[in-house]
């Protein structure tokens, strides 16, 4: 099995509902988002998929995330902005260009990541 993968960063603010704690307040973090696509086959001239096309789609992705309040998105609105709805959330929204999306991973920091796969 082949894997490529990008990793992109965005900052936002959230706060955590039904959470006892310091992150049931408003807070931001610099998220760390890495997609991962897997196939056992590559093209016919040994690539995968170009680094780049993967990564201008998740920053084009990413946009809508970047510097916004993420509890006022309309997803995240039912969804709690956990690391683990965030990385969902971009999950689905890249699956419906590649198909061979294996997962996304997203970091709220250097120490903490979620990650989100369908297989």
């Amino acid at each position: 099995m082949y894997e490529i993968s990008v990793r992109l960063s965005f900052s936002a603010a959230h706060n955590l509902r039904e959470y006892h704690g310091k992150c049931e307040n408003m807070h931001g973090h610099n998220w760390l988002v890495e997609a991962k696509i897997a196939s056992k086959k590559l093209q016919k001239n040994g690539i995968l998929l170009d680094f780049k096309i993967l990564k201008k789609d998740l920053s084009d992705m990413l946009e809508e995330l970047d510097h916004t309040y993420l509890n006022h998105h309309v997803f995240f609105k039912k969804n709690n902005p956990t690391s683990e709805n965030i990385a969902k959330f971009i999950f689905d929204k890249l699956n419906k260009k590649y198909k061979l999306l294996y997962s996304v991973s997203v970091w709220e920091s250097e120490h903490s990541c979620a990650t989100y796969r369908n297989k």
